[in-house]
C-alpha cells in the first residue's frame, strides 16, 4: 500500500475521478440518475460479488475486492485521473469502505452517492428514532464488543457478521440475565427478499436467517442481570485475578487522575488483572490501551478479562518494563501499577509522554513509595495517600478492616 506521505494532501487541485456509489438490494433501480451516470462512465468498477451482481449489467471492467480490501488500494491509486467507481452497501461512510478510501484520496477527488444506511432502513421499519439508538457493527469484529452497550432500556442497531450473529447475540444476552429482551432481525432490507421477524433472547429460535441482516435489540434486564455499570470503579468480582488487582475504590480515583479523553492511548504498566486498562477502554469505543505484564499467566488473564468485559481490542504486551516499552505506540497517558521501584521505569515512562500527557503511579510498598517521593522531589506533580476500610464481621458484630494504604503520584508533563 502506498505510504501516507506519498498521497496528495487536502491542497490537491485534481478533479474528481473516483466515485463511491452506495447500492441497495433494489440494485440499479434504487440509484439516482447521478449515481447511475457515475457507474456507467467508469472504466473500472470495484465491489463485492453481491454489489457487482446488483449493479449488472456493467459496461466497465469489474474488479472483485481481494481479501483483505487493502490489497486493491495501490491499484486504485494507480488509476488516479481515470474514471473509477467503487460500489458499497447503502451509506459508504457509515461503517463502510468510504472512510478507508478517504484516508487515501483527498475528498475533492471523490464524488460520493450514498443511499440510506441499514440503520436508517431499520428505524424506518420499526419506527425508532435513529438519534436515540446505539449503532454498532459486529461485521468482522468480536461479539463481545456488544457487552458495554447492553444497558437496560437501550435500543441497539447491529450490523451482523452473518446468519449466525442474531442467535449468538441472543445466547449471550440470555446468559447474562437479559433473556426478556426483544430481538428483531431485518433481512435483505430494500429488496425482494426483505423479511422482518422478532423474538425474545431467551429461547431465540428464528431459523433460515439471511446472511445479510441487521439486528435491532430492545434491552430488558431481569432482576439479576449482569450489566456493566457506566461509572468507573467496577466491582472487583468482575475481574479474574490472583490478588494483583487495583481495587475498585482506588481504581475509580486512578481513572479520574488519568483524565481519559476521546481516542487517547493508555500504557498500563504492570497490568496485573488489566483492570485500569479495561476501564479506560470502557469510557468510549474510541479509547485504546496497551497492558504491559511480565508474567505470562497474568498476561493471559488480562486477555480473558478484556474479552469478558467487552474490550477485546485491548493490546497485551508480555515482558518486563522498562525494556518492554521499546517500540510501543506512543501513549497519551500512563498508569504504573506494578514495578514502580524498578530503576529507570518512571523516567522512561515520563520521557514517552507528549506535552500534556498524564502519568499516574500507585505504590503500596515502602520501596515503591520511596520511588514516588523521589519522582515528586525531582519533577513535582501531586502526591496523595489513599486508604480504604471495609466493614467485616467481628464475632457477632462488625468492625472496620483497613486495606493497605496506597501512595499515588500524579504528574502532567509540561
Amino acid at each position: 500500500m502506498a505510504a501516507f506521505s506519498d498521497r496528495p494532501g487536502p491542497e490537491s487541485s485534481r478533479k474528481p475521478w473516483l466515485s463511491i456509489v452506495g447500492i441497495g438490494e433494489d440494485g440499479r433501480a434504487g440509484l439516482s440518475p447521478a449515481a447511475s451516470a457515475a457507474l456507467d462512465s467508469a472504466r473500472v468498477v470495484y465491489g463485492g460479488r453481491r454489489h457487482l451482481a446488483l449493479a449488472a449489467p456493467l459496461s466497465a471492467e469489474a474488479q472483485t475486492w481481494p481479501s483483505p480490501f487493502a490489497g486493491a488500494y495501490d491499484a486504485i491509486l494507480a488509476r488516479r485521473g481515470e474514471p473509477t467507481c467503487i460500489l458499497a452497501t447503502g451509506d459508504p461512510f457509515h461503517f463502510g469502505i468510504g472512510a478507508e478510501i478517504a484516508r487515501l484520496v483527498p475528498p475533492e477527488e471523490i464524488r460520493a452517492f450514498p443511499q440510506a444506511s441499514a440503520f436508517s432502513l431499520a428505524c424506518a421499519r420499526l419506527g425508532w428514532p435513529l438519534a436515540e439508538c446505539a449503532c454498532l457493527t459486529l461485521h468482522g469484529r468480536a461479539l463481545t464488543r456488544i457487552l458495554p452497550h447492553l444497558q437496560p432500556g437501550a435500543r441497539l442497531l447491529v450490523l451482523s457478521w452473518d446468519e449466525t450473529t442474531p442467535g449468538r447475540v441472543a445466547a449471550v444476552m440470555a446468559e447474562r440475565g437479559l433473556g426478556a429482551s426483544r430481538l428483531t432481525v431485518l433481512e435483505a432490507m430494500g429488496g425482494g427478499r426483505e423479511r422482518v421477524r422478532s423474538g425474545a433472547a431467551e429461547g431465540f429460535g428464528l431459523a433460515g436467517i439471511d446472511p445479510l441482516n441487521t439486528l435491532a435489540i430492545e434491552v430488558v434486564a431481569g432482576p439479576d442481570a449482569r450489566v456493566l455499570p457506566l461509572a468507573t470503579g467496577l466491582d472487583d468480582a468482575l475481574f479474574e485475578n490472583d490478588g494483583q488487582l487495583t481495587k475498585a475504590e482506588i481504581r475509580a480515583v486512578t481513572l479520574s487522575a488519568l483524565r481519559p479523553r476521546l481516542g487517547e492511548r493508555l500504557w498500563d504498566i504492570g497490568g496485573g488483572a488489566g483492570s485500569v486498562a479495561i476501564e479506560w477502554m470502557l469510557r468510549h469505543p474510541a479509547m485504546r490501551a496497551i497492558a504491559v505484564e511480565t508474567r505470562p499467566e497474568r498476561a493471559a488473564r488480562i486477555r480473558r478479562n478484556a474479552e469478558a468485559l467487552g474490550v477485546p481490542d485491548l493490546a497485551v504486551v508480555g515482558g518486563a518494563a522498562p525494556a518492554a516499552l521499546d517500540g510501543l505506540p506512543a501513549p497519551d497517558a500512563i498508569f504504573v501499577g506494578g514495578g514502580v521501584s524498578e530503576p529507570g521505569l518512571l523516567a522512561r515512562a515520563a520521557a514517552a509522554l507528549p506535552p500534556g500527557g498524564r502519568l499516574v503511579a500507585n505504590a503500596v510498598t515502602l520501596e515503591g513509595e520511596a520511588a514516588l517521593l523521589a519522582a515528586f522531589g525531582e519533577w513535582g506533580g501531586a502526591l496523595r495517600r489513599l486508604s480504604v476500610a471495609r466493614a467485616d464481621p467481628v464475632g457477632g458484630m462488625h468492625g472496620w478492616r483497613a486495606a493497605m494504604p496506597v501512595t499515588q503520584w500524579v504528574w502532567t508533563k509540561p
